[in-house]
């Protein structure tokens, strides 16, 4: 059917577990990059809250214009009572409030503090989708977890962190972000990740401007330079390209897997820290990052061996003139 017909044809997107993991290590790249420059960012602006509702809005005006360029109004008309409420709760406990809590925190916090605490994510995702998503973990899965726990201990060692209201603030949002990330798994399964994306943004955009308003601080917003907005532009468009591959590799592989291959976002904000500074990693941080990058690359095997195994069990179960050919 052409464009000019009943409707324009949607953008065909890959699917299975392969791009999936293939989206999960952008969203990786993506991340390390977005810590190590917000932890600049949000401390030119004279609030964080006020940093984290502008870029927000930045990411959401993005995600939405390409839900819509991708016929994402089809899917929202679908949509009943009982899905808007599960995407409401996405948006408060994904798109709103962790990131007021995580940016405050951010404030408070160094770079490698944030990365850290906030790559434990994949440790709570693992501990709640065994009950709640039904993901299985194996033995070997379990080593390559400990294994990762194990780097990032390395790269910061437990004995050298001074625990303080930030980084309070940045674990309470990673486990609003753990239970976001089982809650929008479940919905992924009928909706797509660019519209629950764009909604999850979207949304929580208004409750960000609603806090700002409750707290007196929307008029901060007219008093800002180009220079700050420059920076909430900037952060904002690279929220946006995080969040896209971040929920397409949700949609496409299990959730155990894609937050763990997040953890490489910490190898890069260490990378770009030591780039940026005056001290090379000790030997021991070193270590730490290689662990960090085989347990991640071992999930990675892992995850592919049981995608085959499921996929060639399917086939064996389909009646022989099913099958293609």
């Amino acid at each position: 059917m052409s464009p000019t017909g009943r409707g324009a044809q949607r953008i065909s997107i890959p699917t299975g577990s392969g791009w999936g993991i293939v989206l999960a290590v952008g969203a990786a790249l993506i991340s390390g990059l977005a810590v190590y420059l917000n932890a600049f960012a949000v401390k030119q602006l004279p609030d964080a809250a006020v940093y984290t509702t502008l870029k927000n809005g930045v990411a959401a005006a993005i995600l939405v214009i390409g839900a819509v360029a991708l016929g994402g109004r089809q899917d929202l008309r679908a949509m009943d009572r009982r899905r808007w409420t599960s995407v409401l709760v996405v948006a408060i406990v994904g798109g709103s409030v962790p990131f007021v809590l995580f940016f405050t925190g951010l404030a408070a916090a160094s770079a490698p503090s944030a990365a850290f605490i906030q790559k434990t994510l994949f440790v709570w995702v693992a501990l709640l989708a065994v009950p709640f998503l039904g993901e299985t973990l194996g033995f070997a899965t379990l080593a390559a977890l400990f294994v990762m726990v194990m780097g990032q201990a390395l790269v910061l060692p437990p004995q050298g962190i001074v625990w303080g209201r930030g980084e309070t603030l940045i674990l309470a949002a990673t486990v609003l972000w753990a239970l976001e990330t089982i809650l929008a798994r479940r919905l992924l399964a009928s909706l797509p990740g660019h519209v629950l994306g764009a909604l999850r943004m979207g949304l929580g955009l208004v409750i960000l401007i609603g806090y700002l308003l409750v707290a007196d601080k929307i008029e901060a917003v007219g008093r800002l330079s180009a220079a700050q907005w420059a920076w909430a532009i900037l952060t904002g468009t690279i929220l946006a390209g995080y969040v896209a591959t971040w929920y397409g590799a949700l949609k496409r592989a299990p959730a155990s897997v894609v937050t763990s291959v997040l953890v490489l976002g910490a190898v890069v904000t260490g990378g770009l820290t030591t780039l940026t500074g005056a001290n090379a990693p000790s030997p021991a941080v070193i270590t730490g990052y290689l662990l960090i990058v085989a347990a991640a690359v071992l999930i990675i095997l892992l995850s592919r061996s049981a995608a085959r195994t499921v996929a060639s069990a399917s086939l064996e179960m389909e009646p022989a003139d099913a099958r293609p050919g």
